[in-house]
């Protein structure tokens, strides 16, 4: 089949087709009695349509799945906004994840929970599974028997890529955020794919809280003790000082006493003097 005739075919095709399609699907379009493509030559019609289109707003690439026509990144601002609905955005924890799985599969949850130090959401596991990014590889052999997962074809299709040799090595990793550019980081669950992680975390962190309010308090119950025996003390001074002063004050009560008694005694003198000379008197003139 002529070259230009074989390369307007495949571009009609996978322009239609809603999906990457492999070498074998193409070749298996052409029916058996018209001349039928060898495999080589719709893989040489393919590399020059890839070719033709440089330059322009469109795509020939290969994936995991196979080939496929698509806009180029470049262009997604414009094109994203012939739709309504809003991008999917991921929490980290999902992506943290979804990371772990690709790079260390076959991985078991417990796995990912020992190197992201919190427990996985099974959330995040079923919306894995749901979105076809991972899947069940079997069970690792240990008490147990723990779930192994790894990631699919439909993984490496949404992120462009063919293989998981053309993921980025950790090396080249900075940022979670420069995995791929069309990925919007939301720190706060989004509903529908909400990190169920995080109330566990942040369970932890009020447990956490907790304990150290609890701990706070018993330091200020501390703290308080001696002031409370400070207190004590001051009301024992308190009641010296107010025993002090009734002291001063029966003293003080006391002294126009003696005084009195004085007096009294001074008085009770006089009159017996008066009364010896009343009786001198009466002697003299012989009354």
């Amino acid at each position: 089949m002529e070259i230009n005739k074989l390369k307007n075919i495949l571009e009609a095709v996978l322009l239609a087709a809603d999906r990457a399609l492999t070498v074998i699907h193409l070749e298996s379009l052409f029916e058996l009695d018209e001349e039928r493509p060898t495999r080589d030559e719709i893989r040489k019609a393919l590399h020059e349509m890839a070719e033709d289109y440089e330059g322009r707003g469109y795509e020939l690439k290969q994936v995991a799945s196979g080939f496929r026509l698509q806009v180029r990144q470049e262009f997604a601002h414009w094109v994203g906004r012939l739709w309504e609905e809003r991008p999917a955005k991921y929490t980290r924890a999902l992506l943290e994840t979804m990371s772990l799985i690709a790079y260390r599969q076959p991985i078991t949850r417990g796995e990912i929970e020992e190197v992201r130090g919190v427990s996985v959401s099974s959330n995040i596991i079923k919306t894995l599974m749901e979105r076809d990014w991972i899947k069940v590889l079997g069970h690792k052999d240990v008490p147990g028997k723990p779930t192994l997962y790894g990631s699919t074809k439909e993984f490496l299709d949404y992120f462009n890529l063919k293989s998981l040799d053309q993921l980025p090595t950790l090396a080249e990793i900075k940022d979670l955020d420069s995995i791929h550019p069309e990925l919007e980081l939301d720190d706060d669950a989004v509903k529908g794919e909400a990190d169920p992680a995080a109330p566990e975390d942040q369970a932890d962190d009020s447990a956490e809280s907790g304990i150290a309010a609890a701990n706070d308090d018993s330091v200020q119950d501390a703290d308080e003790t001696p002031d409370a025996d400070k207190t004590g003390d001051d009301t024992v001074v308190a009641e010296t000082e107010g025993d002090d002063a009734v002291m001063e004050t029966s003293e003080d009560n006391d002294a126009p006493v003696i005084d009195t008694v004085a007096e009294d005694l001074d008085a009770e003198d006089t009159d017996a003097e008066e009364a010896v000379e009343d009786e001198d008197v009466k002697s003299a003139f012989n009354v």
